[in-house]
């Protein structure tokens, strides 16, 4: 492995990565959810979409983006609705769940972030970007390393920042503003801005 390439190539994922739709979904998802859960699921959407990147390299370009981003904006506009819905007993009876042991309410999160951020990062600049660095130096497993770190770590910046800011402003209008940040990256998607 090129150490070398691989820090330049985090460096460029990280930068590209830092406005993204993906961060932002993040941040959102650790106002509801523990940050463990929310990292989990993330990191593992994250490997999958940067194997896919690197497995198809220049030809991920040729897949449908707009049916995908189309996609994930009703998929973002449900979260939306769910989230804007959702009442504070609800909020308590999950916490209890978790604090309970309950596995179910575990595996909901990382499932649900991990398809959050799985569709949000389809397609995405740094997923083309990874995939074209793929073609460029054929070094799967440095190029591979150094975009997944990036993500990781722009992921888990975004995710204390949710946890924090979920836990120091009102729960209900916390979950409000995701829920109204949610349906502008939906609506977003749909019309095709992002």
């Amino acid at each position: 492995m090129n150490f070398g390439l691989a820090a330049s190539i985090f460096g460029f994922i990280f930068v590209a990565e830092l406005p993204d739709k993906t961060a932002l979904a993040s941040l959102v998802l650790a106002t509801r959810y523990k940050p463990l859960i929310v990292f989990t699921g993330a990191a593992a959407a994250f490997v999958i979409q940067s194997l896919v990147a690197i497995l198809i390299g220049g030809l991920f370009s040729l897949l449908p983006e707009a049916i995908v981003h189309r996609a994930a904006g009703v998929l973002f506009l449900i979260f939306a609705f769910f989230m804007w819905r959702r009442s504070d007993e609800d909020e308590e009876k999950k916490v209890e769940e978790e604090t309970a042991g309950k596995k179910g309410s575990f595996l909901a999160g990382i499932w649900t972030t991990f398809i959050v951020v799985f569709l949000a990062e389809w397609g995405d600049l740094t997923q083309l970007a990874t995939a074209t660095l793929e073609a460029k130096y054929r070094d799967p497993v440095t190029v591979f390393v150094g975009a997944t770190l990036a993500l990781w770590v722009v992921a888990g910046v975004a995710i204390v920042i949710g946890n924090r800011a979920g836990k120091l402003f009102n729960p209900e209008i916390t979950k409000k503003v995701a829920a109204v940040i949610f349906a502008a990256l939906g609506l977003a998607l749909l019309i095709g801005i992002i």
